[in-house]
């Protein structure tokens, strides 16, 4: 008992000596005012012990408050609440109440980020591993065999070696598409913004792509916009983006064109890959701009790319503060749209 007044008292020290010395400045008057000795020890002794059962109770409170937020820190720190509303202070700490809880809330977003982030940092591994040793054990393999005396046979040895050869291609693009995504990823990859015109810029593009749509024979279209519109952006990043978007659309379509259409607005200009392509199942077109997602993986390795296109496709938009949208229809095509500042 005695303890437990002492660690009270000692709680509530912060008041102690104004307590204290209340009690003095009215014992002093009280002696003055009344002149009499004895019933001025009467008066401070019973004004002492009020005092101090007055600084008991507070140092009680206060205590009773700290070991409420101690258990809440505690409950926090090992995670035993699932709901912000489980923690509850009383009245009179509201305010620290609701820092506590928006403290929880960055605390549990912030987990919960690193352990997404964690999961997706193990599945990058995992894809980058695989995705390197497909071409990897490919060109060995063909290599291996013109080693044991394919060199020798002319039916075989050159058409080894271009295969060879297409997929070390291969293994390139996926190293420079690791190195572009990790370095947007990171910050590292600067972009430069300025102006230029959009029906040279696009018509450019367009002729680079056209052999690879007329190789698959497929349209490859442009409508040109009037002379005089531009954009604002970095004109680079951009053309790796509309490149990667074209590229997908050819690979995806096997009959039929491909357009690449630009609507001007007020402030922006939008532009749209459109294609009579295969079309991508709803259930995947959220997760197609993934590293390394893939619809239909047979197919998509026998048509090549990385499966880091569109991921990069979606880190350039966003550091032009422009979202992709994708509508696509089974066997009919799809569309993908974004807009861009003038």
């Amino acid at each position: 008992m005695l303890n437990e007044i002492r660690t009270y008292l000692k709680s509530s020290r912060a008041y102690l000596i104004a307590g204290f010395l209340f009690t003095i400045v009215v014992i002093v008057t009280a002696i003055i005012i009344t002149k009499d000795t004895t019933t001025a020890i009467i008066f401070s002794a019973i004004l002492f012990i009020i005092v101090t059962l007055f600084l008991f109770m507070i140092g009680r409170k206060r205590n009773q408050e700290l070991d409420q937020i101690k258990t809440i820190v505690n409950n926090i720190r090992t995670r035993v609440y699932k709901s912000v509303d489980e923690i509850v202070l009383s009245e009179d700490l509201i305010t620290l109440e609701t820092a506590i809880k928006e403290m929880y809330e960055k605390s549990k977003n912030d987990i919960e980020y690193l352990e997404r982030l964690q999961i997706m940092r193990s599945q990058f591994i995992a894809n980058v591993s695989h995705e390197l040793r497909t071409p990897i054990f490919t060109i060995q393999g063909y290599i291996e065999t013109l080693l044991e005396g394919a060199i020798n046979d002319p039916k075989v040895n050159y058409q080894f070696l271009m295969k060879a050869n297409q997929h070390t291609i291969n293994l390139s693009n996926l190293i420079n598409d690791l190195i572009d995504i990790s370095m947007i990823e990171s910050g590292e990859m600067r972009m430069s913004f300025r102006y230029f015109g959009v029906n040279d810029y696009l018509t450019t593009i367009i002729e680079e792509i056209k052999p690879l749509a007329e190789e698959r024979g497929l349209e490859l279209v442009y409508n040109p916009v009037r002379d005089g519109l531009e954009i604002f952006a970095d004109k680079n990043r951009l053309k790796h983006a509309f490149v990667n978007i074209i590229h997908n659309s050819i690979k995806y379509t096997e009959h039929g064109k491909v357009e690449v259409l630009v609507e001007e607005a007020h402030k922006s200009v939008i532009f749209t890959v459109r294609d009579t392509g295969i079309g991508i199942p709803e259930a995947s077109i959220n997760r197609i701009f993934e590293r390394f997602y893939r619809v239909d993986k047979a197919r998509s390795r026998s048509v090549g790319g990385t499966g880091l296109g569109l991921a990069i496709v979606k880190h350039i938009l966003e550091a032009h503060n422009s979202e992709i949208e994708v509508k696509s229809v089974l066997n009919k095509g799809s569309e993908f749209r974004f807009k861009l500042s003038k």
